[in-house]
């Protein structure tokens, strides 16, 4: 039986969508603007890391990171945020959302700008000051992830709140295509003042001294938009639903709310002293009650990102290497430095302009009309689909003539992913645990994602390099690797579709209703009873 709804609470529900919204938006949006641009930029510059550092007497293949520096430098970030995640989920449930919500931002401020600047001309010093910086950049990058999507689903009224919370992880993909813009500027500018032979015409000329500054711009101008809404993020009042639910005062609630609402609002401080008093909704993370009503939706939410993260990470941070072994990109032998961080940079902007910022923003348009379950189970089914496509055809793509096919329905899986899991593994843990725990189980679900990720970044670095000695090799990874690597992502996400089934429908309901915790005796709800489309 469910009891009354708080008046505080029962007014977010069902206020009109106002001018905070969109102000939250920005403001939780612009983290996660950073946090691609930051996770996403290092694969722009990973092959100029080489030719700077490990090829400059011209007798290494150039565009290449020896495994292991390639493998830390892309991971140690993915290993900085899973462990961000955890901590500062964990610290939004005991602190607060808007405590804990400066410390991410400035630590992410701080080590972008810092990644920039690591130390000396040395492979062993820049390398493990760079790797220093981005693990905890990481670190404040993963903060980012629970706090945001559970600040905005805080905000929300329940008929838009997964457009909202999608809208603040669609800024992410803005993020990565500006991470490539940003990369062509600089590249552009540098290859017209410093017109670099090619590697095979000069091995050690082809790579500039200027080149250095190259790199280091691209990392550190990750810092500049987070900077930017430092101060508008301290000027955020703490979410009515952790005031009033988990530090029990409603005099706040009522007038933080009162206050972003422009509307009177009974603290009902009597009401609250009951709901504390309460002891059937107190129930710890750890405990059997947990398990009962929450244990399969929390084996949902972080199965379907861990499987969701394999996938899509290896294709966003392999990206480069997947289009060089269908030759999109030309040999490295044939370029400058300068100019094969343009070509990678342009190929990546290409698919995120025409591909990756679209899927985000038709999720937001339909997530609240079609719902969370058939997107996600859409986008996974797609993204199997075009997987096979590829793989098991791939050596007809590699011809020359068919390229641009193999181009167009790679950059589709990539349209589904976020017209699909990617953002809804995100939108759905911030609606469905109690308030309490919100935060915390978020940042588990996040965490999955990112060991996801690092199997992605790790397994497919390794599975890319296995070579076809048959073929001739001019530094990037040949068909064999790239083929079974597909193969293996497309049963990965075939995966993702199973473990859909485990997730509710959160579509429609307040955030109360999902989590019970305006219920007297909550009996669990099947997940073919929450969801509004029939399975």
């Amino acid at each position: 039986m469910a009891r009354e709804q708080l008046q505080v609470l029962n007014v977010l529900d069902s206020a009109k969508t106002q001018m905070y919204h969109f102000m939250a938006i920005v403001i939780a949006g612009m983290g996660f603007f950073t946090d691609a641009y930051d996770l996403f930029s290092i694969s722009l510059v990973t092959r100029l890391l080489g030719r700077l550092y490990y090829h400059r007497d011209g007798s290494l293949k150039p565009g290449t990171l020896p495994p292991a520096v390639a493998s830390s430098v892309t991971g140690v970030a993915l290993v900085g945020t899973l462990c961000g995640q955890l901590f500062f989920g964990w610290l939004g449930d005991k602190m607060g959302r808007k405590k804990v919500y400066g410390m991410t931002l400035a630590l992410m401020v701080i080590c972008s700008f810092a990644s920039g600047l690591s130390f000396g001309n040395e492979p062993k010093g820049v390398m493990a000051t760079l790797c220093f910086f981005r693990f905890w950049l990481g670190f404040g990058i993963g903060g980012d992830y629970p706090l945001s999507a559970t600040i905005m689903s805080e905000y929300a009224n329940k008929k838009t709140r997964g457009a909202f919370i999608a809208a603040v992880f669609a800024m992410q993909g803005l993020g990565i295509l500006a991470s490539g813009i940003i990369a062509l500027i600089v590249a552009a500018c540098f290859d017209h003042k410093f017109n670099a032979p090619s590697y095979a015409s000069d091995p050690i000329g082809s790579t500039v001294p200027q080149a250095d500054y190259i790199w280091r711009i691209i990392l550190m101008f990750g810092a500049i938009p987070a900077a930017l809404t430092y101060y508008w993020r301290m000027k955020m009042p703490e979410t009515a639903r952790y005031t009033a639910l988990v530090a029990k005062n409603a005099k706040q609630a009522a007038s933080d709310m009162a206050r972003v609402l422009h509307v009177e609002i009974d603290p009902e401080e009597v009401k609250v002293e009951k709901l504390t008093q309460d002891t059937k909704n107190s129930f710890g993370l750890f405990s059997r009650e947990f398990a009962r009503r929450h244990g399969l939706h929390l084996l949902g939410t972080t199965s379907t990102w861990f499987l969701l993260d394999i996938a899509f990470y290896s294709q966003n941070l392999f990206q480069k290497d997947v289009l060089s072994g269908i030759g999109w990109i030309p040999p490295a032998t044939t370029m400058s430095a300068v100019g094969e961080v343009f070509r990678v940079a342009k190929a990546q902007t290409l698919i995120a302009l025409c591909s990756t910022v679209p899927g985000y923003w038709f999720t937001v348009a339909f997530i609240d009309i079609i719902g969370r379950f058939t997107i996600q189970l859409m986008g996974f089914f797609f993204m199997t689909v075009f997987m096979f496509a590829l793989a098991i055809p791939y050596h007809h793509w590699t011809l020359h003539n068919n390229r641009i096919g193999f181009v167009v329905m790679y950059s589709l899986t990539f349209f589904f992913a976020n017209f699909g899991p990617n953002a809804t593994t995100f939108v759905v843990p911030a609606e469905i645990f109690p308030a309490r725990l919100r935060s915390t189980c978020h940042g588990i679900s996040a965490a999955a994602g990112k060991a996801g990720a690092i199997v992605g970044a790790y397994g497919f670095l390794y599975a890319a390099q296995s070579r076809d000695p048959k073929k001739t090799d001019h530094g990037y990874p040949t068909g064999i690797g790239i083929k079974n690597s597909l193969i293996i992502l497309g049963v990965i996400n075939l995966l993702g579709m199973f473990f859909t089934f485990l997730v509710p429908e959160p579509n429609g309901k307040s955030l109360e209703e999902l989590s019970g915790e305006n219920e007297d005796d909550v009996e669990p709800t099947s997940n073919t009873e929450n969801r509004s489309v029939p399975v």
